[in-house]
């Protein structure tokens, strides 16, 4: 534990951003697997779903959570998978 004021708070920070990053991560995720299982099972709502996961990956890069390449990947997987059906 640090024993600086300053190196007290950057430890605080840094706790508080992990886990605002964690849930940014989390719910990214899940949305990403609620469009994979719409397009699986040929949904209704499938245009929906993937629109709300590009969605989700594009306000992880904004945030940056994400990696804009690692965005780009993910969105071409939901796109040519979304295409495939």
């Amino acid at each position: 534990m640090p024993n600086i004021k300053s190196a007290k708070k950057r430890v605080k920070i840094a706790a508080v951003r992990t886990m605002r990053n964690k849930n940014y991560n989390s719910a990214l995720k899940t949305a990403v697997k609620k469009a994979n299982l719409a397009i699986d099972q040929n949904a209704d709502n499938k245009n929906d779903t993937v629109r709300l996961a590009v969605k989700k990956i594009d306000q992880a890069v904004a945030k940056g959570i994400l990696h804009k390449n690692t965005a780009a990947r993910k969105k071409s997987a939901l796109a040519r998978k979304s295409a495939a059906v």
